[in-house]
């Protein structure tokens, strides 16, 4: 893939008939053919495979909250182990890669000379110093630090305590204690007497799901849901239910929330930047739930607005 993107742009360079284009063909092919790209490059691709699992998991709306915990710490030691013991062989594989394509690699006991600025205006450093601790080590930080904002020890401990509802294996996950935590963060819907009632409906509750067939064979929250509404056990263990549909909301309104971000750049952008509020949630709505518009005729569209007014003829 390197060889045939410079490919690419090598016929860029020489055959386009604009000025501007060659121009900046040439530049990215001389950032291309540098040591820095090729690092930073496989550094990138290190990182990415570390947290990829984590990232498909975090983003599927049928979220298992306790594999993706279990992600999120061994994301973190993984680039903590990266961070101890892989730089010599990020090093070696750059080098061979380099020597492949006939990039120079500089002597890391020389001293760093940053690319397009002053050497007299940077403070004096080796490259392997540039290289390790500028680049390699600030990077896997920069990646640990965000791990632990977006999963810090309270967001944790929520996300733990919402493992307990998890039904695999016979509902091994339970934990009453934790569980009424859970439900302390919510004194809008569960007052001092919920909470003391929800106390003794957990042991009636976790009793009655472990001696019953349809129950013990289950393996999310999600499936758990839909049993106790199939069995009317939501309307037996209605605290227990609210405590469920909590942790299934929780989880994928975060995702949900993240991608109609993303979206509204998409949508709302420079040359819309005074689409109101209503056009703006108009849009949104057929992007983010493309599943559902998917499954609509088109003919179905075409008489819902066929009927909206008088035309002059059909659509």
């Amino acid at each position: 893939m390197y060889a045939s993107v410079l490919e690419v742009l090598e016929i860029v360079k020489e055959e386009c008939i604009h000025d501007q284009q060659s121009v900046e063909a040439g530049v990215l092919i001389n950032a291309m053919e540098s040591f820095d790209f090729v690092l930073t490059l496989h550094l990138m691709i290190d990182i990415l495979g570390i947290t990829n699992e984590l990232s498909q998991a975090l983003q599927r709306k049928d979220q298992d909250i306790i594999n993706a915990m279990k992600l999120v710490q061994v994301s973190k030691q993984r680039l903590q182990m990266m961070r101890e013991n892989e730089w010599v062989p990020l090093l070696e594989e750059v080098s061979r890669f380099c020597n492949v394509f006939e990039i120079e690699v500089p002597n890391m006991d020389s001293k760093f000379k940053p690319r397009g600025r002053s050497v007299r205006k940077c403070k004096e450093i080796t490259n392997f110093h540039h290289y390790r601790v500028d680049l390699f080590y600030a990077v896997i930080d920069m990646q640990l630090q965000e791990l632990n904002n977006r999963f810090s020890e309270s967001n944790t401990k929520l996300l733990l305590c919402v493992t307990c509802l998890n039904p695999s294996n016979m509902f091994s996950a339970y934990d009453k204690g934790k569980l009424i935590r859970l439900a302390e963060l919510y004194p809008a819907d569960f007052s001092m007497i919920d909470l003391v009632s929800l106390e003794h409906q957990l042991s009636t509750y976790i009793v009655d799901m472990r001696t019953s067939e349809e129950f013990t064979s289950l393996t999310s929250i999600a499936a758990l849901a839909k049993q106790m509404v199939k069995d009317k056990k939501n309307v037996v263990y209605p605290l227990v239910y609210k405590l469920i549909i909590f942790a299934l909301a929780l989880p994928v309104a975060t995702a949900t929330v993240e991608r109609a971000f993303s979206t509204m750049k998409i949508i709302k952008h420079r040359l819309r930047s005074k689409m109101g509020d209503a056009w703006l949630n108009d849009c949104l709505v057929p992007y983010i739930e493309k599943e559902v518009f998917d499954s609509v005729p088109n003919e179905v569209i075409m008489q819902h607005y066929q009927k909206m007014q008088s035309r002059m003829q059909s659509l």
